[in-house]
């Protein structure tokens, strides 16, 4: 009997084991059925002397399945990782790390509104577009299987649309309310084991974390000494990972002509410029989401109250595959539930129901492409007033010297008396929005007379300098519409906005500006340090005079930027930062604690602590945290920094007297971050380490007289480089 159950185990782990093995290996037959004819697609595929790929097409549909093959081809893993995203298969690759983001793509339906949506809200053209980046995915995954074994083809444009769905919702920080309902200042998820908070993201997968946001500046010919104008696109964004920037350039004969940054899987440029106009995203934070406490029915844990009467929760069951060890999957099952507010987590405390900007929206490709495609401010407004992106500040310039911002997003219409910061009253219906304010209801600044206008994740109300920045009292408080300056903000009005005659030498410096405001979260924790009782050991001494006479600047030669970023790092960071922050002389004391461990001293120049690594490529930088050069930091095990995001992708471009565009740009690694056997893995950081930048090439011409190679998709076996 016991040989029986032995064998009856054993039997049933060879099948599972079978099983696994057939889904992950189970042969998918002729692949070739998967390559589309060769006369589908008319694009070809120019690299310049960096790598950076132009793609030529006839239509916007060819230039977007070239653009799809040369993602694929510089960084295959992450174009896949946002397909499993997308369709809630990222765990079955990846393991059990990543089962959150399943779990969220399901409680969110991202898959279920794209399928009722995608023909509804989606332009014919805009559909054109991601189905042939979809199909660009399809070809090579199925030329190159090696590379992208783990996702089901063919890969379709409503994943590709599904896939800007799931992120998009992160970039105001999303996860940091999902945080608070799970971190028990709202209640923690519970499963059928007891509490889940495992299934919450700790970090944002989709967005900067930390003191980092990202920079945007432009000045009008009214603002520069020679009448150009000039704009600064500088997103900070992680350095490797899922939404890394890939620079490319897209050109059809159908008027789409745009370069600049998307995210691998990306079908379109999502900041770039072209000749007529540019634009750049900074990440705002207004209040776009709320948490309802919902009564439950003591004789039914299914129900809630709302309006006196009860009501069934809308229950599913999440599936998510989890890769345990090689090929062996498993599928756990967790609750799914929505209420009439939206998605809820059962907690300790009870039920609490999460309402959201961007829930059950689809349209963000769709404004994206039209933004791609406008040719002049009132088209480009127009893009803006369809008001599918949830959140992001927007910063335009253009050849006529216009100037626009708006601190864009998909703002609630809620209703007066309550406090829509904290937790809601989830049994009535008067607390419920069901509306958003109108684009033309966001704060914007249109061609102010300073001519000036920046936007680094700050508030909206100091946007430019002198007249013409939109007043509080001009909107409603239920907006919750920031009102902090960071130091990249307040820097960026003492350098750009102090200038009446900026040249573009002072355009570019002012950029890489490395220092701290006096009126900054940096200078006031040093006054509050410097306000402390002096210390009487030699080390807290010689601690304190080195930050007294700090500069308070974090070029690569200071020999107090190291200790000053060890002890305030915390304390300048405005969204994350603990609710109790340690005193300021305890945080230097354990900065010096630190310095003295590592480096058996504390005036370490800054750029032998500040380093970009990637691969065997190991440099020092200048600038830091909050710095309009901005580098976010990880302490190393050997006492250093690691750059991890920020400045990444810089492109300024410039539109002179007579509309002429000319532009520069730098990446941190290279055009193929992924693949370390690419002279572009890592070409361009020297440069970027050295604060330089290399040209940007729109025109055929000038591409051809710096070209490396032209091809077309699947025309060349292995990589494109391996023949030069």
């Amino acid at each position: 009997m016991v040989r029986k159950s032995i064998r009856g185990v054993l039997a049933l782990v060879v099948a599972g084991i079978m099983v696994a093995l057939a889904w992950t290996y189970w042969p998918e037959g002729d692949l070739s059925r998967f390559i589309p004819p060769k006369d589908k697609y008319d694009v070809r595929i120019l690299r310049d002397t960096w790598g950076v790929p132009h793609l030529f097409g006839k239509t916007d549909a060819d230039a977007a399945y070239g653009l799809a093959w040369v993602e694929c081809e510089d960084d295959w893993t992450n174009v896949e990782d946002g397909i499993l995203a997308a369709r809630s298969r990222l765990a079955s690759a990846r393991g059990k790390d990543w089962a959150t983001i399943d779990y969220l793509c399901q409680l969110f339906r991202i898959q279920s509104f794209v399928d009722a949506k995608y023909d509804k809200e989606l332009s014919p053209d805009t559909r054109a577009v991601v189905e042939a980046f979809a199909e660009g995915i399809t070809h090579f995954a199925a030329t190159h299987r090696e590379k992208m074994p783990d996702v089901a083809l063919p890969v379709t444009g409503k994943d590709i649309v599904a896939g800007a769905a799931l992120k998009t919702p992160f970039f105001y920080d999303l996860q940091m309310t999902l945080l608070k309902v799970m971190s028990g200042e709202h209640g923690a998820m519970v499963g059928k084991k007891g509490v889940q908070t495992s299934w919450i993201p700790t970090r944002n997968p989709f967005a900067p974390q930390g003191t980092i946001g990202s920079n945007a500046w432009a000045v009008s010919p009214s603002r520069s000494a020679d009448g150009t104008t000039r704009l600064a696109i500088n997103s900070h964004m992680p350095w490797e990972g899922p939404v890394t920037f890939y620079e490319a350039h897209v050109h059809s004969e159908q008027g789409w002509n745009m370069t600049g940054g998307t995210f691998p899987g990306g079908p379109m440029i999502f900041l770039g410029h072209d000749e007529n106009k540019g634009w750049c995203h900074t990440i705002n934070r207004p209040d776009l989401a709320d948490v309802y406490e919902l009564e439950l029915n003591p004789d039914n844990p299914n129900q809630y109250k709302l309006d006196g009467a009860w009501r069934d929760f809308e229950r599913g069951t999440a599936r998510i595959a989890v890769r345990l060890l090689g090929p062996i999957r498993w599928t756990f099952k967790r609750e799914l539930l929505w209420s009439e507010h939206g998605p809820v987590l059962r907690t300790p405390k009870g039920a609490r129901a999460i309402r959201f900007a961007g829930f059950g929206e689809v349209g963000q490709l769709e404004q994206w492409y039209r933004m791609n495609k406008a040719r002049n401010l009132d088209e480009f407004r127009a893009a803006m007033r369809l008001l599918k992106l949830s959140s992001l500040n927007t910063v335009y310039a253009d050849k006529q010297g216009n100037l626009f911002y708006a601190y864009n997003a998909q703002f609630p219409v809620r209703a007066d008396g309550f406090d829509w910061r904290g937790t809601l009253p989830g049994n009535t219906s008067k607390a419920l929005w069901t509306g958003t304010y109108p684009f033309d209801n966001v704060p914007q600044v249109i061609n102010p007379p300073s001519g000036f206008i920046q936007s680094c994740n700050s508030t909206p109300f100091r946007t430019t300098d002198g007249s013409g920045n939109p007043t509080p009292g001009q909107f409603p408080a239920t907006m919750g519409i920031e009102t902090e300056m960071t130091n990249r903000a307040l820097r960026a009005l003492e350098t750009y906005g102090t200038d009446p005659s900026i040249t573009r030498d002072e355009f570019y410096a002012y950029k890489y500006d490395k220092a701290y405001s006096k009126d900054s979260l940096m200078s006031r924790f040093l006054d509050e340090l410097f306000a402390s009782p002096p210390p009487d050991d030699p080390a807290m001494k010689e601690a304190f005079a080195l930050l007294k006479g700090w500069d308070r600047c974090m070029d690569k030669n200071s020999r107090a930027a190291g200790l000053a970023i060890l002890a305030a790092e915390e304390y300048i960071d405005f969204w994350h930062r603990p609710e109790v922050l340690e005193k300021p002389v305890e945080a230097l004391r354990r900065a010096v604690d630190t310095m003295m461990k590592k480096h058996g001293r504390i005036d370490v120049p800054w750029g032998e602590m500040l380093r970009l690594r990637h691969g065997k490529v190991d440099l020092g930088l200048g600038g830091g945290p909050d710095c309009m050069r901005a580098v976010d930091v990880v302490l190393k095990d050997d006492g250093r920094f690691a750059g991890v995001d920020g400045d990444c992708y810089v492109l300024l471009a410039e539109w002179d007297k007579d509309g002429k565009v000319h532009s520069e740009s730098i990446h941190q690694y290279g055009s193929a971050t992924l693949d370390a056997k690419s002279p572009h893995y890592a070409d361009q950081a020297p440069l970027f380490a050295d604060e330089k930048r290399k040209p940007v090439w729109l025109d055929e011409a000038d591409i051809r007289a710096n070209l490396k190679r032209e091809y077309r998709p699947g025309e060349i076996r292995g990589p494109w480089y391996a023949s030069q």
